[in-house]
């Protein structure tokens, strides 16, 4: 479990040992400037011209000319200013040039902004179009044949980054080949992959990323059609013939070569035949897993290395939170565009559906990958299917211990809780939504547990009959559900624009005291910082400072909705705002705490950092907020031979009433990368708890910290 099993190729490579090697010699030997007219820089040159020479072979470069770059980004930059410079000129001398940058649908989003960020400044007033492509990620031929005659420049791709999906070049040829418009071809995902002889083609220019195929970052190539217009991007000292000044990236070429020069000679890379079995292999062991998994591109017409799937009823992030805590990695897409949020530009063009385009996961190897690591890859697929069976996830025919508590779900903004009682195995569900359905079911299923009631905060429906009555805080009198010693009471509105509110807590022989309910579900009609309804002041006070005399200060507030990824909050914590609740409430006495100053830049442990602050406090506790699924997969961190303990995200609210009320030990929260922590800490800040910490990049930067045993 401690060994990286690496999935994201299509992201990055890891670097050859043979390209090491060779650019630690350039750089140690080799250093001299293929410039420079002394033997040491002949030395260079000759290099530099040798590893062109096996660019040119491995490319079918033929007439062509060959530039080295810095990357894929700057080729494309390049080819696009180049062929836009042309059409210019071309404008300038009244010769038709078609009124059209058309480019992929499906392409890396640095097309589309070369595109837009060259016609803007060159002033050729051209209109962006997008290529759609079908269901399997290939380009609609039928509309290539229709916006042809408009195109000025086509900008299409040899295999799509995110879907593996390869292009049908061959028929874009056939459709281009009497046209007048340039034509590039992103082949970042081909090298090695894809057999290409480029001089046999149309193809004007092609741009190459060294990184993608065992080369270091920052050295790339891009191939021109001999004939074609080049405009160079930078200009300079003349160095690569004119065509790119700046003095060479020498070690990054010197290593780029030691690639090219392994796929020359052959043998080292797999067949294409050897990468579809790895392929199936992985596929078997995710259908094993997950037998509702959905496939994003055909196999048959994608790259053998690459797999892209969405999985109903998990989102991205869940999955990939996942695989890392098993240090398995893989990516949602583009490695450029991962961290956001928005689903797949790439699947919404293939039309997927909306789930699977917002759920994407890829897996990509690379064709050094051997049977033993994709064994080894299936192994750790295994063992994260009996995290999520541990996790009532998936199904499970083992019966699993059941859980007491508040259990929050939330997407989107919008939160399902989940009140659970272990001792009769039975659950109320509050606010639930729909894209929570499936994941409440199996949880439910898998926890045996009986639904006593579904609630909603927008309504009094749902509610079970033959429910018991309980006293209130004020005297008054509520429906409540009974839950082991618990109660859920109604809190029935004075106006339905305010909604409905339950109140959980322990019922003592007077009823359900004030100080006695640890939670308040308040749906979205009060939210952390603000209300959300268009009512009178006075009516919004009355309500509000209604439900407050009902709760204590550090009562916690379970909202319908966390937009602002707060998690939870209480009556105190508002009241000490500066929002619009804390205005609402200025009527109220019982906001004990004191206000606190801003805590956000006092409340980050740097992972270098972690091992003095726990040696500084024994008395600390390390709390590991990844979810069950994540603390089943990994293993576990440790400090001074005590375990973290686990308390997810999901079920950070049915811990706080505790913490809130026991002494303020320091609690160190992290998670993989820190947001979940970081959003742990600040939410007990907002409450009163200032001894919290969040860890700086989680697991992925202080795993080695967290990992220390006695």
């Amino acid at each position: 479990m401690s060994t990286e099993i690496y999935l994201d190729a299509n992201a990055t490579s890891a670097v050859l040992p043979a390209a090491i090697a060779a650019a630690d010699a350039a750089m140690r030997a080799g250093f001299g400037n293929p410039s420079s007219t002394h033997a040491t820089g002949l030395q260079a040159k000759a290099m530099l011209d040798g590893v062109r020479a096996c660019a040119r072979r491995v490319l079918g470069v033929g007439n062509g000319r060959l530039v080295f770059t810095s990357g894929a980004t700057e080729g494309i930059q390049t080819a696009v200013l180049s062929a836009l410079c042309a059409i210019r000129e071309r404008q300038l001398r009244g010769e038709p040039t078609g009124s059209l940058l058309l480019y992929g649908a499906t392409e890396h989003k640095a097309v589309p902004e070369a595109l837009a960020h060259w016609n803007r400044i060159l002033g050729t007033g051209l209109v962006l179009c997008a290529l759609p492509v079908d269901r399997a990620g290939q380009h609609r031929l039928d509309m290539l044949r229709e916006l042809a005659p408009q195109a000025a420049l086509v900008c299409t791709m040899a295999a799509n980054n995110e879907t593996g999906a390869v292009s049908d070049l061959a028929g874009i040829e056939a459709i281009l080949r009497d046209s007048p418009a340039y034509w590039m071809v992103d082949s970042v995902q081909a090298l090695g992959k894809i057999a290409l002889d480029l001089a046999a083609t149309r193809i004007d220019y092609a741009p190459f990323s060294g990184h993608k195929l065992y080369a270091p970052k920052g050295v790339g190539m891009l191939y021109v059609r001999d004939g074609a217009p080049y405009t160079p991007l930078m200009a300079g000292g003349g160095q690569e013939g004119g065509a790119r000044a700046g003095t060479e990236n020498m070690s990054g070429i010197a290593a780029l070569g030691a690639v090219l020069e392994a796929l020359e000679q052959g043998g080292l890379f797999r067949t294409h035949d050897e990468l579809v079995a790895m392929r199936e292999r992985l596929a078997d062991a995710l259908r094993a897993v997950f037998p509702g998994i959905v496939f994003n591109s055909p196999f048959a017409t994608s790259l053998p290395t690459t797999l892209n799937f969405s999985v109903p009823g998990f989102a991205s992030k869940e999955l990939l939170d996942l695989f890392d805590a098993a240090n398995v990695r893989v990516s949602s897409g583009s490695a450029c565009s991962s961290a956001k949020a928005a689903p797949s530009y790439v699947l919404e063009a293939m039309c997927a559906p909306a789930w699977a385009c917002a759920a994407a996961v890829r897996m990509s190897f690379g064709p050094l990958a051997t049977m033993a690591f994709i064994d080894a890859a299936c192994q750790r697929i295994a063992h994260c299917g009996a995290a999520l069976r541990a996790s009532c996830l998936i199904p499970s025919d083992t019966p699993m211990a059941s859980h007491d508590g508040v259990i929050q779900l939330g997407s989107d903004g919008a939160n399902t809780w989940i009140v659970a009682d272990a001792a009769s195995r039975s659950c109320v569900l509050i606010d639930m939504h729909e894209q929570h359905e499936e994941r409440v079911a199996s949880y439910v299923r898998c926890q045996g547990y009986a639904v006593r009631a579904r609630l909603s905060t927008c309504d009094v429906q749902g509610w079970p009959e033959g429910s018991m009555q309980v006293a209130l805080g004020n005297g008054t009198q509520a429906a409540a559900i009974a839950m082991g010693e618990n109660v859920l009471a109604r809190l029935a509105p004075d106006d339905i624009f305010m909604g409905v509110s339950y109140l959980f807590g322990r019922c003592g022989g007077a009823g359900l005291a004030s100080g006695e309910v640890r939670f308040a579900f308040t749906g979205g009609q009060v939210l952390p910082g603000g209300v959300c309804v268009s009512l009178p002041l006075a009516q919004l006070r009355h309500g509000v400072q209604r439900l407050a005399a009902l709760v204590h200060a550090d009562t916690i507030l379970c909202p319908a909705r966390d937009d602002k990824n707060q998690v939870c909050s209480s009556i105190g914590a508002e009241g000490r705002g500066a929002g619009v609740l804390a205005e609402l409430l200025a009527m109220q006495p019982r906001l004990a705490r004191p206000a606190l100053p801003a805590m956000d830049s006092m409340m980050h442990l740097a992972p270098d950092g972690l091992e003095r602050f726990l040696a500084s406090h024994p008395d600390a506790v390390l709390v590991d907020v990844r979810e069950a699924f994540e603390h089943a997969a990994a293993t576990a961190p440790e400090w001074g031979g005590q375990r973290a303990l686990s308390v997810p995200l999901s079920r950070l609210a049915s811990h706080l009433p505790q913490w809130l009320a026991g002494p303020q030990r320091p609690l160190v929260f992290f998670c993989r990368t820190g947001n979940r922590s970081a959003r742990a800490a600040q939410c007990l800040h907002r409450l009163g708890y200032q001894n919290a910490w969040s860890v700086i990049g989680g697991m992925a930067l202080g795993g080695a910290a967290l990992a220390l045993a006695a």
